[in-house]
């Protein structure tokens, strides 16, 4: 093991650590020592079905914080830089979400808008780009102008383009797990974020003080998957993993997040979204399952808030999409485990709007253990996760 091992192990366990001090999970002093020998932290035994017969099956959150973290090497980098990844989906146009600009130290950085940009350079002159002072009204017909340059003034060019698009993501560009996630939306009285209201000079603020924050596009979801809880975006989490012996991406397991009153804005599981597992050959989902807050989780074959039916559905052209995730997979075959966000758009149609290097996976074995499967636990063997 090189030094540079040792250091993100050490940073790993830290990590772990620091997850069992934050759970708010109520265990014996003696159950916590008997799920600290095996990897696992409360959070997961009051998930998973941890028994002296059955953990074994499960990956553990020692070698989910420790093993899988290193699966993809240097090359992880690709992913948990959001704008790194955004280049490297560059091919699959159709399949990734816009990005329009970077805010970086109270400036505005264009990324996908520079495209606009050059569309409208007229003999190698660009079209001035002299808007930042002026109020979204006034810039009127200059805003798309605008795109192709930098500015000092950040959330002026943030708020043109909510005028424009009605909604926008801030991401951080480092991170995942929906942290730092801000869903803006433009009001008739101001503008939203995450489901609180600001006047504009308050959403300027808030946008000043951002630094390394990319600009997307709010990718809308298709029916189904609005239809399953409408007031947040509801993605598919898929897993892939690259079997080196047959030279193919193979889908380890599949989950339709759902969001709840729990969980808004976002889905996230772990802040108590839904969890329905998809049948990989089908696309048909299973029952949501729900974590509680004092331990366990609660099986929902209907939505829990709306009654909007879950058990039984099936994701609209599954085929297509499963079939369009693995030619990402093996287009990026040298990042071997990758835990892709994807919104169905339309009938097997997607978009991703973020990958994984090392995915949680509560929200998958909370479905039962991923290394019941013979070929998922070959995987995880061959890349030292044991």
């Amino acid at each position: 093991m090189n030094v540079r091992s040792i250091y993100h192990t050490a940073k790993s366990v830290r990590n772990l650590i620091a997850a069992e001090r934050e759970s708010d999970v109520d265990r014996s002093v003696r159950r916590r020592l008997w799920l600290w020998r095996r990897g696992f932290i409360s959070r997961s035994d009051a998930v998973y079905d941890l028994e002296e017969s059955t953990y074994r099956e499960y990956v553990s959150d020692y070698q989910r914080f420790v093993g899988t973290k290193q699966i993809n090497g240097t090359w992880s980098v690709a992913l948990s830089n959001k704008l790194l990844f955004h280049r490297l989906m560059q091919p699959f146009e159709d399949e990734r979400a816009g990005v329009y600009g970077m805010v970086r130290d109270g400036g505005f950085y264009p990324i996908d808008e520079r495209r606009d940009y050059r569309e409208m350079t007229d003999g190698g002159s660009a079209i001035s780009a002299a808007v930042d002072d002026e109020s979204p009204t006034a810039a009127g017909e200059k805003r798309l102008a605008s795109t192709g340059a930098a500015t000092r003034n950040a959330a002026q060019r943030v708020v043109d383009r909510l005028e424009e698009d009605g909604r926008l993501v801030l991401k951080w560009v480092h991170g995942g797990g929906g942290n730092n996630v801000l869903l803006c939306s433009r009001t008739d009285d101001g503008y939203r974020v995450n489901d609180d209201r600001y006047t504009e000079a308050e959403f300027r603020s808030l946008v000043s003080t951002l630094d390394e924050y990319l600009v997307c596009e709010f990718v809308e979801q298709g029916s189904f998957s609005a239809g399953r809880y409408p007031a947040t975006p509801n993605t598919i989490r898929v897993i892939t993993m690259y079997d080196a012996e047959a030279g193919e991406p193979f889908i380890a397991a599949a989950v339709h997040r759902i969001g709840t009153t729990k969980s808004a804005p976002l889905d996230n599981f772990t802040q108590g979204g839904l969890s329905a597992a998809i049948d990989l050959e089908t696309g048909e989902l299973g029952p949501g399952a729900q974590p509680l807050d004092d331990g366990g989780v609660e099986w929902y074959a209907v939505h829990p808030d709306i009654e909007t039916r879950i058990a039984g559905e099936r994701v609209p052209g599954w085929n297509q999409i499963r079939a369009g995730v693995l030619e990402l997979a093996d287009a990026c075959s040298f990042l071997p485990y990758v835990g892709w966000d994807v919104i169905v758009t339309d009938d097997g149609e997607f978009t991703v709007i973020e990958a994984n290097s090392y995915p949680g996976l509560k929200s998958i074995q909370v479905h039962g253990p991923l290394l019941a499967d013979d070929r998922v636990r070959r995987f995880y063997a061959r890349h030292g996760v044991r």
